[in-house]
Order: structure tokens, then sequence, then C-alpha cells
């Protein structure tokens, strides 16, 4: 099965705008490796709660289409609300 999300890149940083992003159902995350800059992104909320049910998502390579571009990454880890059932944020590898 093959992930594909649409993630748009952020230029709010800090407590506040993260906060905003997650009370407009969206996700802060970052992408690095690869001997890149890191990026810091948003995405989808209610996608992510559909794609991170399934197995797939942690160990297949997943697709973040970043200003037109394709950027093959892996999980490298989420951080969870510790009582709803949200994502607070993620990290994704380049592959």
């Amino acid at each position: 099965m093959s992930f594909v999300f649409q993630a748009e890149v952020r230029s709010d940083m800090g407590k506040g705008a993260s906060r905003r992003l997650r009370h407009a159902d969206q996700v802060p995350a970052i992408v690095y490796g690869a001997a890149k800059e890191a990026v810091s992104v948003t995405l989808d909320h209610k996608k992510l709660i559909i794609a991170q049910a399934k197995p797939e998502f942690y160990t297949e390579l997943l697709t973040l289409v970043i200003n037109g571009e394709e950027v093959k990454v892996k999980v490298k880890d989420i951080q969870r609300h510790p009582v709803k059932a949200k994502l607070v944020h993620l990290d994704f590898v380049r592959a």
C-alpha cells in the first residue's frame, strides 16, 4: 500500500504557532536527513489518523508532496496526546 500526503512548508515556528495548527486539524512535522536541510511542514490530521491505523504506515516508505516535489520518507518518531486520540508531532527521515 502506498501512502501519499500533501505537506505544506510552514514558516511560523514555536509553541503558539503549533497550537494554532493543531486547533485547525493540522499536525506539525519535520523532515530531515539525506544530507539536506531540515524542512518544517504541516499535514492533515484526519488523513494521518486513518493512515497510522495500518501497520504499513510504520514500515513502508511514505511520499510527502512538498511544494510539488515528491519526497520519500519513513516515520522516525510520533508524539501523541496523552489522553486524546490525537497526533501532536511527527518526525520523518528522508529515504
